[in-house]
């Protein structure tokens, strides 16, 4: 939906294929519902499209490559299938050489000691497919609890990932056109509230230039390596002066969407431009600017509206536990400002949200 309203200025027209009869993208083009494993449903859509994107990494990748035998698909079908798959990430991380949690494979009860053993310290077993939002994993503190990890996410094939004591989670939002051109939004500072992402802020407080390079040369190193075309999310960890790789996205990302109120360029324009292979957007940040996520239920929207800064977007979903119903993007050239706004924002949905670290000293970066 967000990238119709971003393309629809543009002079481009839209269709969707998802599963949901009431799926949000209806509201705003041709909605064709099927699974992403119709063969039909798929062709339909290719008949109906000069190009092809996705928004949703959980899309087969087969089905991301028969859409490109018919018609142009971005980003690249083998991007997707590397984000699908926690084995195939880690594995892309070292051979580029990106720090990332050390880990171990797992592929059923043979590998619990060898992968304890390869570790030996408090660790995180993950399934090494549809792990969203925090699922399919779980924390393991002794050898002895990895049977009982195993069969909590549903005794499939894992990883073993070391827990890392991080001090921050970042995210770096890339973006690489067909001919190479690159661009970067500055890193976001993200919390969750139960592994749902809650807050993000940009640019994330307290960044040195040295983090920011860090980050875009990891953002850099696999977007070329995957000749990748599109809007990639790269999730990071801050340990001390450091990063480590977390997970990549790719497609435009829930910690970009401050990007629609405070940079030059949304992540959404700039998607459609790179597929499109036309020039990219500006994408600068244009001041400080919290996304707050909307879980669950939708509050008041006149007591939204009412704070100094806020822009609402509303998805049309129907509610239900921690799904994401809508954002609010609080932003304005004073970052006290930004501050006092999110106290608000946290009061009318009735949660204790952080408080931004933005300074006065801190704006322009």
């Amino acid at each position: 939906m967000m990238l119709a309203l971003a393309g629809y200025p543009l002079g481009l027209s839209f269709a969707f294929l998802d599963p949901a009869h009431d799926a949000a993208a209806g509201q705003v083009g041709e909605l064709v519902t099927g699974s992403y494993c119709d063969h039909a449903r798929l062709a339909e859509l290719a008949d109906r499209s000069d190009l092809i994107t996705f928004e949703f990494e959980s899309v087969p990748d087969s089905s991301a490559a028969a859409l490109a035998s018919r018609t142009e698909v971005f980003p690249p079908p083998k991007a997707l299938a590397v984000a699908q798959d926690r084995l195939l990430e880690k594995r892309l991380f070292q051979e580029l050489g990106i720090p990332a949690a050390a880990y171990a494979e797992v592929g059923g009860p043979e590998d619990f000691q060898p992968a304890w053993a390869s570790l030996g310290r408090p660790a995180r077993l993950k399934s090494r497919r549809l792990g969203y939002d925090g699922h399919g994993q779980a924390v393991v503190a002794a050898a002895e609890q990895l049977e009982g990890a195993w069969l909590e996410v549903g005794r499939v094939p894992c990883i073993l990932e070391e827990e890392v004591p991080f001090e921050r989670e970042l995210s770096i939002i890339g973006v690489r056109s067909g001919s190479g051109e690159i661009g970067f939004y500055p890193l976001a500072e993200n919390h969750h509230q139960a592994a749902v992402l809650r807050l993000s802020l940009a640019p994330a407080p307290e960044v040195s230039g040295r983090l920011e390079q860090d980050a875009r040369g990891i953002s850099q190193a696999i977007m070329e390596k995957l000749d990748y075309r599109g809007v990639l999310a790269v999730e990071l960890f801050q340990v001390g002066a450091s990063l480590l790789a977390n997970e990549i996205a790719p497609r435009v990302h829930n910690s970009g969407h401050w990007t629609q109120d405070a940079a030059v360029t949304s992540q959404f324009e700039n998607h459609l431009r790179a597929g499109l292979g036309w020039p990219l957007g500006n994408s600068e940040s244009t001041g400080p600017c919290a996304m707050v996520n909307l879980l669950s239920t939708i509050p008041d929207q006149s007591r939204l509206l009412a704070i100094p800064g806020a822009r609402l977007h509303l998805y049309g979903k129907a509610p239900r536990p921690l799904r994401k119903l809508g954002h609010v993007n609080v932003a304005s050239p004073d970052p006290g400002a930004v501050t006092a706004s999110v106290e608000r924002v946290g009061a009318v949905l009735g949660v204790d949200l952080p408080k931004p670290r933005f300074k006065g000293s801190y704006w322009p970066r």
